[in-house]
């Protein structure tokens, strides 16, 4: 199948199964997002939800969150793997928002990823959901599949982001990322995938496992 063909398909599976995807963490507004998806580092996004819950019973602003510190903000997220560490990040950019940004949270990749805890994928996230700004973020999920199905050679996702952002249209980032990351949890799973039972593995072809 070629390269125009096989994404076609995808674009057309993708849409028939997942035509409206939700964003699956919850959030209020752009800086409860920030802290949710710092928080999804290898954590599932469901424990996140269920943390998120609690924490922002009492800190959904950064100068409540800044008010409740950093060790009281590790008992709220305990449950999230490298709590120790999250917990200092959202505590200092939560610092930062208050003292430079007005509280507000920045909308420019660079303002972003200068905030702790903040790398290029949180704030593609940030940028394509909360700003509404084109962005292609890459989780492990995307990055896995876009390899399988041979629309990236899996070199790093920083590849993997460039050759999805070429094979879709702009204005279907938001949407396509979200289809792939649920597809990639429903059909195409990290471990057990048996490519004849795969929607779009069964018929574009699958590389490695």
């Amino acid at each position: 199948m070629k390269r125009a063909e096989k994404i076609e398909f995808i674009n057309t599976k993708l849409n028939e199964l997942f035509p409206d995807p939700p964003i699956p963490l919850d959030y209020r507004d752009p800086y409860t997002l920030l802290v949710a998806v710092v928080l999804s580092a290898q954590c599932t996004d469901a424990r996140v939800n269920l943390v998120t819950a609690e924490l922002f019973k009492v800190a959904d602003t950064p100068a409540k969150m800044v008010a409740l510190g950093v060790e009281k903000i590790a008992e709220y997220i305990k449950a999230c793997g490298l709590y120790q560490n999250k917990s200092k990040n959202i505590f200092k950019l939560s610092e930062i928002l208050v003292e430079k940004y007005g509280s507000k949270v920045p909308s420019t990749f660079e303002e972003l990823e200068a905030l702790p805890g903040v790398g290029h994928k949180t704030a593609s996230v940030m940028m394509i959901h909360a700003f509404k700004t084109p962005a292609f973020p890459v989780d492990t999920h995307i990055h896995r599949l876009a390899t399988r199905w041979g629309l990236s050679d899996g070199s790093n996702v920083e590849r993997t982001e460039a050759d999805l952002k070429k094979a879709f249209p702009k204005e279907e980032w938001e949407r396509k990322h979200l289809q792939i990351i649920l597809f990639g949890r429903t059909y195409c799973k990290a471990t057990g995938h048996k490519k004849e039972l795969c929607p779009i593995c069964s018929v574009v072809g699958c590389k490695g496992k």
